[in-house]
């Protein structure tokens, strides 16, 4: 027979306070993704199937490069958050720990490749 209350019991078994944190970030991403996705695609829309000189060109002005770069960042963190919102929710225990660290760095790998093509392109 154990002689513990219920909160003495439950201490350890909650929440992992951090999930306050999480829904703020995928909230503030979504808005940003609101105003940057349209941006982006008003910007690169008309340049797909031009030559490459003139894709070139275009990428070295600001504009359309920092849309480009903050539209695959702020675009990646998002999916990394969502993704792992998911994972947590249906995959459990090591699997479900190893699943979460092989989207995160597959996230931050494609953010960075496309940041770097980018800035490759541009310069």
């Amino acid at each position: 027979m154990r002689f513990l209350t219920d909160r003495k019991r439950a201490t350890g078994m909650g929440a992992s306070k951090t999930g306050t944190e999480h829904h703020w970030s995928m909230q503030v991403s979504s808005i940003a993704l609101l105003i940057l996705v349209p941006l982006f695609v008003f910007t690169t829309g008309w340049i797909i199937g031009a030559p490459y000189e003139e894709v070139v060109a275009y990428y070295s002005r600001p504009f359309p490069a920092v849309i480009a770069a903050l539209t695959f960042i702020v675009g990646m963190a998002h999916f990394k958050n969502g993704a792992q919102m998911a994972i947590e929710d249906y995959v459990h225990g090591l699997t479900g720990r190893l699943t979460i660290i092989g989207v995160t760095i597959l996230s931050y790998a494609i953010a960075a490749f496309a940041v770097f093509s980018l800035i490759r392109l541009a310069l």
